[in-house]
């Protein structure tokens, strides 16, 4: 609603009264709280502008307005707007739109999504401020001598922030003379807001316009008698000025080898200034659009059907093999809406591709792109915010928090490797898709969705086959060159001594030392990091497990130390048994760590290096190691899952999967599906230029009819295989499923409640319900989980409905005394 709208009272503005605002605060309230507009405000509170207000006592918040009314709330009295924070909106009408959407669609509040929306220095911190108390007076013979010192500071300066504190009594620890001080009525809390974003600034040096003539400026220096190091500086300072057209302080200090004193004398000779900028954090390049390269005749007819498509339908699916120059296609379309002024969201599933994506879209526009995800500062969030809502950016290169940008006249949404599950958020809520909350984002736009893949999910290319989404084909592979065979290792036909896993085969030894030594590369493809998922006593079967979870620790061996990969604490290795006091345990599987060291001990010449998340923790830690494989410093390559998705190599002939054994086996609906855009993902990394590369799979199922699949390349089959098997079972795209989890430290506790649960809403769902049912792991950071899945029909009706029964159903298990502190987590669309 725009404020233009309201028809307030005349007498109410009299009386200080401006109508009420309904504002979005960070925080996880089911519905969003409603506050007064004083008169004073009207002209300044807009929807999309951050105001600041309370709730509770002393609670403060920087919250959204979304929208103005004149609907008194019928059950509460309303407090007063404090402050309003913002001259413009900080977001526009459809990022609103959004942010309710998700809210519904996947059963949290919008305070939530707005916490994840927004860059943390939007939302501002609450500082803690001690206000003196007047009434108490200036008698301290009661205080202690800590409260004794801060209460004369706080007589003297009349309020103190906590940083003061902490000062006063030289401690980081206040908090108890703090809480002592109030409880003694000394002072009182006030929360006060505080803007944490500041602009980087940086020191320009320039030259004073009286030297501005070759004439002045050559008298100036032939006349320079005293002071040689500050001629050195000035001199720096006019090669600088001429090759570089600005003059930074810093640069100019590196490059004469001055001091600041030396840059002093000249400032105040008057012959150079100083002044200070506000500067981008981000380096940009210049704004062009440069398309140096031709599609091939297979790419112009997909590219040409994209376009008919999208004339049609609002979403469509580009389905190309891997290495069919997909991402040609997408820099095309780029390029079109970018000259109808349109802008453009490229979206990528994981942070590690959008290094090697960004290189390649930076050739062709330059300065008109900029890249968004959680591995950028807080501060260089909110300069990509502003430079995305002022329509300075065009195209955004972003992980799924980019689809929350303020994007101001936004054309295309494309949605690469569209099937890959990181689009989904997993903890904390909103647990939304980025790639479905893509989809209705551009529909708030009339703009045009293209989801792209070579193994589209499930759903996908049901909704493309039944005609919801648009659908084009590319099934031949850039240069014609043909999709890599695949080769089957039959673990089962080699024997390790002590009975073992088998990490590499003879075959895949023999494969790898012949790329090597035709200077290829050769990526290595194990789903698990660590050095041994697990060890075992060989006497009495005993496995060190973590304390808080329900699952053996994962030995890492470079910081020797074992892990809990599910709640992330370390313990110090295990050398004795707790059971039987033996110390003779066995490695059990492997994970890269493991590989890794292996490789060095059986290609000593090659040079070995890891990608997975223990490796590459820094923002740049991922562009490093692939630019390293690119220029060829790399011979092998082993990683998790972050080497398959979407990397484009020129120079790998080889590909191993050590364990697809480890893919088959997970106890999930879509683990045959998962399996088999794992291995083709993989596989695509094999041969994308000259040469077809090749893909061995070690397995102990070689007749494991998805592996059959797999090695013709056929996702048509496993599709059509999978659409009958979970027809036949009721899954998705046949359902929709809410996955429910209830959590308590107590076992006996969280099983009542999740049964107490369940026999209430199976009244109406009964049908719909299954479980509850204890998961494969029971037990994470001490809290004891059951699960609950309901599988709804596909009719938007029934879904709705149930989604409010079920929230419904929460609030009242909470009124039950014994279950009030039992957590429940909906999981809508879970993957």
């Amino acid at each position: 609603m725009e404020e233009e709208s309201l028809n307030i009272n005349p007498t109410n503005s009299l009386l200080g009264f401006g109508g009420f605002a309904e504002i979005i605060i960070p925080a996880a309230l089911p519905k969003n709280y409603t506050w007064s507009v004083p008169a004073h405000l009207l002209e300044a509170v807009k929807p999309g502008c951050r105001v600041e207000v309370n709730l509770g006592k002393s609670k403060k918040y920087a919250g959204i307005v979304k929208q103005l009314h004149n609907d008194k709330p019928e059950f509460f009295e309303t407090k007063d707007i404090l402050n309003v924070l913002d001259a413009e909106p900080v977001i526009f009408e459809e990022q609103l739109k959004l942010w309710e959407w998700i809210a519904s669609y996947y059963m949290c509040s919008e305070g939530e999504v707005m916490a994840a929306a927004l860059p943390a220095h939007f939302k501002l911190s609450s500082e803690t401020i001690l206000v003196y108390n007047e009434e108490y007076g200036d008698e301290f013979s009661a205080l202690d001598h800590d409260e004794y010192i801060v209460a004369e500071a706080l007589l003297i300066k009349k309020e103190l922030n906590l940083a003061e504190v902490q000062q006063v009594l030289d401690s980081s620890h206040v908090y108890p003379v703090i809480n002592r001080l109030i409880q003694k009525k000394v002072c009182f809390v006030w929360e006060s807001l505080k803007q944490t974003y500041t602009p980087k600034k940086e020191t320009y040096v320039l030259l004073n316009p009286a030297y501005d003539s070759e004439e002045k400026l050559s008298d100036l220096l032939n006349n320079w008698t005293k002071a040689p190091k500050q001629m050195e500086l000035l001199l720096s300072y006019l090669h600088l000025i001429k090759t570089e057209g600005e003059v930074v302080k810093s640069a100019l200090l590196k490059k004469s080898g001055a001091s600041e004193a030396q840059l002093k004398g000249l400032v105040e000779k008057k012959i150079l200034w100083t002044e200070k900028r506000i500067i981008d954090r981000i380096k940009y390049l210049p704004k062009n659009v440069q398309i140096d390269f031709e599609l091939s005749a297979a790419q112009q007819k997909a590219f040409t059907e994209v376009k008919e498509q999208l004339q049609v339908k609002a979403v469509c699916l580009l389905h190309g093999v891997t290495s069919s120059g997909k991402t040609n296609i997408y820099i095309k379309l780029i390029e079109e809406y970018i000259k109808q002024g349109k802008q453009v969201l490229y979206m990528l599933p994981e942070i590690a591709l959008t290094s090697q994506v960004i290189r390649r879209l930076q050739k062709h526009f330059g300065g008109y792109i900029g890249i968004y995800h959680s591995k950028f500062s807080q501060n260089e969030r909110v300069e990509i915010w502003n430079k995305v809502k002022n329509g300075e950016l065009r195209v955004i290169l972003g992980a799924r928090s980019s689809v929350f940008l303020p994007y101001q006249n936004l054309g295309l949404i494309i949605c690469d490797e569209e099937h890959d599950s990181s689009f989904k958020q997993q903890e904390p809520a909103p647990r939304y898709n980025g790639r479905d909350a893509a989809i209705y984002f551009a529909s708030l736009f009339n703009a045009k969705t293209l989801l792209g893949s070579g193994t589209p999910s499930v759903e996908s290319y049901y909704n493309a086959t039944s005609g919801k989404y648009g659908m084009v084909e590319l099934m031949q592979r850039y240069g014609d060159l043909k999709l890599p065979p695949i080769e089957m290792i039959d673990l089962r036909k080699i024997m390790q001594k002590d009975r073992s896993k088998i990490m590499l085969s003879p075959q895949l030894v023999e494969a790898v030392n012949e790329v090597i030594a035709r200077n290829r590369q050769v990526i290595l493809f194990q789903n698990r990091r660590g050095y041994s998922p697990y060890q075992i006593c060989s006497v009495c079967s005993w496995i060190p497990q973590c304390k808080y979870c329900d699952v053996s620790l994962t030995f890492h061996k470079l910081s020797n130390k074992l892990v809990c990969h599910y709640c992330g604490t370390t313990y110090p290795p295990v050398h004795t048994c707790a059971a039987c006091g033996s110390d003779k345990f066995l490695q059990r599987n492997f994970g890269t760590e493991k590989i890794e060291e292996q490789l060095q001990e059986t290609f000593p010449d090659a040079k070995v290096a890891r990608m997975d998340i223990d490796t590459v923790k820094g923002k740049n830690a991922h562009d490093i190691l692939i630019q390293q494989f690119e220029q060829k410093r790399i011979d092998i390559l082993v990683g998790t899952q972050m080497v398959v998705k979407g990397l484009d190599f020129d120079n790998v002939d080889l590909v191993g999967i050590l364990d697809a054994d480890g893919l088959l086996h997970f106890a999930d609906f879509r683990v045959n599906e998962r399996a088999f855009q794992l291995i083709e993902q993989v596989s695509g990394r094999a041969g994308r230029k000259e040469e077809t590369g090749k893909v061995l799979v070690q397995t102990s199922q070689p007749q494991h009819p998805l592996l059959q699949v797999v090695q013709q390349h056929d996702y048509k089959a496993m599709y059509a295989e999978e659409l009958k098997k979970r027809k036949e079972f009721f899954y998705p795209p046949f359902s929709r499923l809410i996955h429910l989890t209830f959590k308590h430290k107590i076992k006996e506790v969280v099983e009542r409640a999740a049964h107490n649960y369940t026999d209430a809403m199976k009244l109406k769902y009964g049908q719909y319900l299954v479980g509850p049912a204890e998961p494969v792991v029971g037990r994470i950071r001490n809290q004891y989980l059951v699960e609950l899945l309901v599988k709804l029909p596909r009719d938007g009706k029934t879904i709705n409905q149930c989604k409010k029964d079920l929230l419904e159903q929460v609030a009242i298990l909470h009124q039950n005394k014994s279950f009030r502190s039992v957590t429940i987590v909906a999981d809508v669309d879970a993957v």
